[in-house]
């Protein structure tokens, strides 16, 4: 039987496209197949900097939006900057693939409001320069600058580099029903072009947070996941090689275990969790979009599933942290968390498929470690200076 999911969700799921392609293929099949039509967009995205005064250098790379025939947004395609070793780096750039650079996100956020990301070759930040009142500057190396009025630097177009039109991150609209046809549809689009799951790949799963919008259900996922993180991502065969995971703030179990957030509202909680130091993005589960409660992408976010390209194990590993979200939702306040792996997922609100599959797997788990532990002989056991 297949195994459904009730939640609203949303998927990103990274992968890469063959040496020759891009994601933009990949943008055009899927369109074509649901009748639509692709959108060339900035997408966002940030990546450590190396001069000093500057921990990040904002970028904006090019994305492709797909909507169906009736403008419904289907899917977007867009680069994930963590995804580097499929890459040949000393490629030279694609024609018409340049990225934005600047070191002040605000900036940004300029250009994709008046810059049109269809602009012909490298002439994207004309209207950036005219809101400066400056013109841009092109150099030889194909570099394009624009700087304000006393001549401090604004933006860089430049060339995008080393292949970096090949990382795909598929990120879906919001899905209600059929989660396994949508996802299988646009993975089998993705397999006919030969996209692969790359060294570094990651899938994220976006939870509608509404239902976890009280004390009561975020103390219990902070606890839970404090209890039995560590076990989740071995079930789920977290990938060694993805970057930008880690754990929460230690500030975030002492405040959800407090009783002061016990006897907050929602909103009083909101603006006590905004002041937790370190609280951000780049966790093995995302609370940032919970607590900043943006309309568009207000989720609870699982970061911690590696890369996958068949449907029906998305949506397997997605129904676990259903499950889960699901007993978080109906804990009552102060309600102990189940003690062992087991229980909880006996204890969980999820799809029975699932719950059988993922008991075999924790079943089968328990059992190789057991089975690799040597027995007791005193010959494994004596010391250099007793033999």
């Amino acid at each position: 039987m297949a195994i459904t999911l009730d939640w609203k969700t949303g998927f990103e799921i990274e992968l890469m496209a063959p040496a020759g392609a891009s994601r933009q293929d990949l943008a055009q099949r899927v369109a074509m197949r649901v009748g639509g039509t692709v959108q060339r967009f900035f997408h966002p995205q940030s990546e450590p900097s190396a001069v000093e005064g500057r921990p990040v250098f904002e970028n904006l790379t090019p994305g492709f939006r797909v909507v169906d025939g009736q403008g419904h947004w289907v899917a977007s395609f867009v680069d994930d900057l963590t995804l580097q070793r499929d890459l040949d780096r000393e490629r030279p750039p694609v024609d018409g693939w340049r990225r934005i650079v600047a070191d002040d996100g605000r900036l940004l956020r300029l250009v994709e409001r008046h810059c049109d990301p269809d602009a012909a070759g490298d002439s994207s930040l004309i209207p950036l320069a005219a809101l400066f009142g400056t013109e841009i500057v092109r150099h030889p190396s194909g570099m394009v600058r624009v700087a304000d009025d006393r001549g401090r630097s604004v933006a860089i177009d430049a060339p995008l580099p080393g292949e970096r039109e090949r990382p795909c991150e598929i990120v879906t609209a919001p899905i209600e029903a059929d989660h396994a046809g949508v996802l299988g549809t646009l993975l089998a689009d993705a397999r006919a072009l030969g996209f692969f799951v790359p060294v570094e790949a990651a899938t994220h799963v976006h939870f509608d947070a509404g239902p976890l919008c009280s004390t009561a259900a975020l103390a219990a996922l902070v606890a839970t996941w404090t209890q039995h993180g560590a076990g989740l991502k071995r079930l789920v065969g977290m990938n060694a090689s993805c970057v930008r995971l880690g754990d929460w703030p230690e500030g975030l179990a002492v405040l959800t275990r407090s009783d002061a957030f016990a006897a907050m509202d929602w909103a009083a909680a909101k603006v006590a969790l905004v002041g937790i130091k370190g609280l951000g993005k780049y966790c093995d589960l995302n609370l940032v979009n919970l607590i900043n409660g943006r309309a568009d992408k207000h989720t609870v976010e699982i970061r911690v599933l590696p890369g996958l390209l068949e449907a029906h194990e998305i949506v397997a590993a997605a129904a676990l942290f259903e499950g889960i979200l699901g007993w978080c939702r109906d804990a009552g306040r102060g309600e102990a968390v189940p003690g062992t792996l087991v229980e909880l997922l006996i204890q969980s609100p999820m799809d029975d498929g699932a719950r059988r599959l993922w008991l075999d797997r924790l079943r089968q788990e328990n059992t190789a470690i057991a089975g690799s532990r040597r027995p007791y002989s005193r010959a494994n056991t004596l010391s250099g200076d007793e033999t």
